[in-house]
């Protein structure tokens, strides 16, 4: 049986993997990375020796055929991403839905197993440190660069739920100011949550109405920088 791992690992501090997922990186026959070099860090760190090979949003779909056949080869290959579990906001998912597609005979032999090793996320990291009521919540992942970048916005308005999604520090300033003016009516029962470089040395939560957090970065613009989580609840 060959086996395919889709691996959680660290965001930031490389101490934050589970033992299993260490386990499974260290008895792949291949892992397959964002960005190779990255990975390499984390598999340095722990004396793990194992050939990696790249997948990424760009990777031509001869390079799923490539890893699907080494899969009906009883190969045991893992998928990692460069932070966080693969599959939510990145191109793993597509991936996943190809060897699904493609063995799904396999899969129903038993002789090709999907497997999940959980851990860490950006998305439940920043809502475990929040400090809002998150029972209900919904995830937009990276927001459009343009098309229906305003609808969600508007979306994001009226929401009862906490609206969640990931940003980069190019466009943070950016989404902050559509923050404040779509928010205009509602500054008082809107409250933003900004939640920066998690688990780095960095870490920073910077919380307020939308007005204050555009201000604070405003102020601050030296800490524009990193991976940006926000939370509208």
């Amino acid at each position: 049986m060959s086996t395919f791992s889709v691996i959680g690992t660290p965001i930031g501090n490389l101490e934050d993997v589970t033992l299993r997922a260490l386990k499974v990186l260290a008895e792949s026959d291949l892992i397959l990375c964002e960005d190779t070099r990255m990975t390499k860090r984390l598999l340095d760190r722990h004396s793990i020796s194992v050939p990696t090979k790249s997948y990424h949003m760009h990777s031509t779909i001869s390079r799923i055929e490539e890893i699907i056949g080494l899969l009906k080869e009883g190969k045991n290959i893992s998928l990692v991403s460069d932070a966080g579990t693969p599959g939510i906001s990145d191109p793993g998912s597509e991936l996943v839905r190809h060897i699904r597609e493609d063995m799904k005979e396999e899969i129903s032999l038993g002789t090709l197993k999907i497997e999940a090793i959980p851990g860490p996320s950006a998305l439940t990291a920043a809502l475990s440190i929040a400090g809002i009521a998150c029972a209900d919540f919904t995830f937009l992942g990276f927001l459009p660069h343009k098309k229906g970048r305003e609808t969600l916005f508007k979306e994001i308005a009226i929401s009862d739920r906490a609206m969640v999604f990931y940003e980069s520090p190019h466009r943070i300033i950016k989404t902050l100011q559509s923050l404040v003016e779509h928010l205009q009516g509602d500054a008082s029962i809107k409250k933003i949550t900004v939640c920066r470089e998690l688990t780095k040395i960095f870490e920073e939560v910077v919380v307020g109405s939308p007005t204050e957090v555009k201000a604070y970065f405003d102020i601050h613009a030296d800490k524009v920088r990193g991976e940006f989580v926000v939370i509208v609840s």
